[in-house]
């Protein structure tokens, strides 16, 4: 419907009424204390204040609600104002709140708070301008001669407003008085505006009327959630109603339509289908947004009014972390809100939840400061539909390293010789980017990296270790970490292998020694001829038997001979010689031993001796033996 006064701005300007509020010099004065005005039109709210002499004012702000007794907020702040909200001041103290797209929802009462430069100088005026938004509607009266219709609000607008009404989109009165007094035909439409801002229509047919009024002109309401879209109708006396439909997208459609696959089963009507219809939609979607339609048929006609339905707005809930990534001290904000405030609960309650568990029921959450702590995953719920919270979104808070320690490995007794690695540990966000070692008392650092191997430890080692982390936040030092290095120690079981290794070596060598000594005295006995042979420097063996002895020896006599040649060489090559003298009736053996050193014959005139290396000078050994002798 086209209108020519469509676009215009109500602007509602309160000088009449003036609201002093203040104490020992500070003060703030309110044009008016109650305001009613129409939703979508546009209200500016004005004050001024003043405050003693010494103080400089530094914020000042209009708000309807707080975070607790101490923190306010501004309506800059408050999301569900976003965007419609500037502040205007002039030199004389003087304070304006425009408020643009008014909604029945911003129905609240608004107090004017400033702060000055020192502790004490905060103030606010009490109790504030109490703001009213309210629809129009077409209430008819019937008489026999006639019909009057009245816009009609839930409060007296402000200002004297001007009332314009309109017949089949047309011009026909426009009048300080909300009434219109009318004869009409049967497809006649009317409906009445106030600066732009209109009414729902009403259509009439003879004395009566066709209409239907919608509960609601507006639903905002959950994801998740049910809803009821209802609306009563009138009509024609001797009408028999025959049909309800919902419909909706402004295209008419058959109940059986609207029953589609894009609602399934989610969609029911109820009422009496004599005088007031009700939508039922259960499960809410966000596609299911859309403006909602009624009409009826009766047993002569069908009506479908032509003014808007009710408009549904299906709404999720969001979290808002302002900022989202912050350094530990600073303050952050955290609002849950939804595209549109709820109908059924303008003034909702949030629940909040923290890494999935419950952590505080407010409007918004002000962390301030902010600490490591308040890190994670952040959610909200409307009181009374818990099951149907938010997507979380995470707040990421920078802190330096803390909680900085330091661990041994291996851990007990550390002995000189051994080796440990010391190890840093400390939290951080972002992590730790260096790790450094020193020891007390020492002002140059020992290492770098978060682990410090201490090899072949000797005494000079031991002290007070500690390591300094750091990021791009702060550093922090852990605690001191004492070495106390103890001094070798041999064991009882080493000491015992020591000894009997000891032991064992000595054996050894005394069986040696006895074993070389046994056989350097069988070495004369064991004597052979050796093979001739010149420059051949083996030993040359000669055996010579003696049958007869001296019978006054008692005992068997063995005699040893040796016999050294003289050589022109370096080389001696001993020479032996084996005597057996034949047995007698003695029972034992006497050895006797001699050694001859003779210079070394020629090759023509050598006795018995075998042949031996003409290099080499020889040595003979010669061995006598007696034979045993028996004793008469």
């Amino acid at each position: 419907m086209s209108l020519r006064t469509a676009g215009s701005v109500l602007v509602v300007f309160l000088w009449s009424v003036t609201v002093v509020l203040g104490q020992d010099g500070w003060s703030v004065t309110y044009t008016t204390q109650s305001i009613c005005t129409l939703r979508g039109s546009t209200v500016d709210l004005f004050c001024s204040y003043t405050y003693p002499r010494g103080y400089t004012v530094t914020t000042t702000f209009w708000f309807t609600k707080k975070y607790d007794v101490e923190n306010y907020v501004s309506l800059l702040d408050d999301p569900d104002y976003k965007g419609r909200v500037t502040y205007r001041s002039n030199k004389k103290n003087g304070h304006t709140l425009k408020i643009t797209d008014l909604r029945e929802s911003d129905s609240a009462t608004y107090m004017f708070r400033f702060i000055t430069d020192q502790t004490r100088g905060k103030y606010f005026g009490s109790p504030g301008v109490t703001l009213s938004v309210t629809d129009l509607q077409v209430k008819v009266t019937t008489t026999w001669w006639s019909t009057t219709l009245t816009c009609s609000t839930t409060c007296t607008l402000t200002g004297n407003p001007t009332y314009t009404w309109y017949r089949n989109s047309k011009i026909v009165q426009e009048d300080s008085s909300p009434s219109y007094t009318v004869q009409f035909k049967t497809e006649d439409s009317f409906y009445c505006a106030v600066k732009g801002i209109n009414s729902p229509a009403v259509s009439f047919e003879g004395h009566s009327y066709f209409q239907v009024t919608y509960t609601q002109q507006r639903i905002c309401t959950l994801k998740g959630t049910s809803v009821d879209i209802s609306c009563s109708y009138t009509y024609p006396s001797g009408h028999t109603v025959s049909e309800t439909i919902w419909y909706t997208k402004g295209k008419l459609e058959e109940a059986s339509q609207i029953l589609s696959p894009g609602y399934g089963r989610r969609v029911e009507y109820l009422g009496n289908m004599q005088s007031d219809s009700i939508l039922r939609i259960t499960d809410l979607r966000e596609e299911d947004s859309a403006e909602y339609k009624f009409r009826f048929r009766t047993d002569q006609t069908t009506w479908e009014p032509t003014f808007p339905g009710t408009t549904l707005t299906v709404t999720g809930l969001q979290v808002k972390v302002t900022p989202a990534t912050v350094t530990e001290g600073q303050k952050v904000t955290v609002t849950c809100s939804t595209t549109c405030t709820l109908s059924d609960n303008p003034n909702a309650t949030y629940i909040w939840y923290k890494n999935g568990h419950v952590t505080n029921q407010s409007n918004s959450l002000f962390l301030n400061p902010v600490s490591s702590e308040d890190a994670g995953r952040y959610s909200c719920s409307v009181e009374g539909h818990e099951d149907l919270p938010s997507d979380e979104e995470t707040l990421t808070v920078r802190y330096g390293p803390k909680n900085t320690s330091v661990s041994v490995s291996p851990s007990g007794e550390i002995v000189e010789g051994s080796s440990v690695t010391l190890t840093c540990s400390s939290d951080a966000n972002p992590p730790v980017d260096k790790y450094t070692w020193y020891k007390k008392n020492v002002t140059s650092p020992k290492a770098s990296g978060q682990s410090y191997n201490i090899t072949n430890i000797i005494s000079e080692d031991r002290g007070e270790y500690y390591c300094k982390a750091e990021n791009t936040i702060s550093s922090n030092n852990s605690t001191t970490l004492m070495i106390i290095v103890a001094g070798k120690q041999t064991s009882v079981l080493t000491a015992a292998v020591g000894i009997i290794v000891v032991v064992l070596v000595l054996i050894l060598c005394l069986s040696g020694l006895m074993w070389f000594r046994k056989k350097a005295s069988k070495s004369p006995s064991d004597t052979r001829d050796t093979a001739d042979g010149q420059g051949d420097s083996s030993p040359v063996y000669d055996n010579v038997s003696s049958l007869a002895m001296s019978p006054k020896d008692n005992q068997d006599d063995i005699h040893y001979a040796s016999v050294h040649f003289s050589h022109s060489k370096n080389q001696e090559v001993p020479l032996y010689s084996t005597v057996q003298q034949s047995q007698t009736q003695k029972q034992e053996e006497d050895v006797q031993y001699s050694a001859v050193k003779f210079n070394r014959p020629t090759a023509a005139t050598r006795p018995v001796a075998a042949q031996a290396s003409e290099e080499n000078s020889s040595v003979l050994y010669s061995t006598v033996n007696k034979p045993r002798t028996k004793k008469s």
